[in-house]
């Protein structure tokens, strides 16, 4: 059976990891799913991330990150564009996530960025998810 959204599937895995409070989850792994792992890392969002082969499809053990209490640090994903819905933004158009708490993710011409980082490249694109 074929998957329609990848990218809404890892964001579920990842949101079901934090709130099951598991250590670490494992995501089928593609291109824009490592730049999307890559960014949660930069941004501290997850503790860190394992790209691991096999003889099928390579794998994304993802390490989440929790602070105090035991509480996720992922607070929400949202997937903003979808498969039937593309959602684009202009770079003087794109979403402020919680009034700077959080973070919307863009794809644009050089590759995915950060809400700040497309800001501040004036750079506009697709809207993929939003993280708090």
């Amino acid at each position: 059976m074929s998957m329609t959204d990848p990218i809404a599937d890892m964001l579920t895995r990842i949101r079901n990891a934090g709130q099951a409070r598991l250590k670490k989850t494992d995501i089928p792994a593609s291109k824009m799913k490592l730049a999307i792992t890559k960014i949660l890392l930069r941004e501290r969002f997850i503790a860190n991330f394992k790209y691991i082969t096999d003889g099928k499809q390579n794998v994304i053990r993802v390490y989440l990150r929790y602070g105090d209490k035991d509480t996720p640090m992922i607070k929400g994903l949202q997937r903003v564009s979808t498969p039937g819905l593309r959602s684009y933004a202009a770079s003087d158009k794109i979403p402020w996530v919680r009034r700077g708490a959080g973070v919307a993710v863009i794809s644009t011409s050089k590759g995915l960025l950060t809400d700040r980082e497309a800001r501040l490249q004036k750079l506009g694109g697709e809207v993929v998810f939003t993280v708090w």
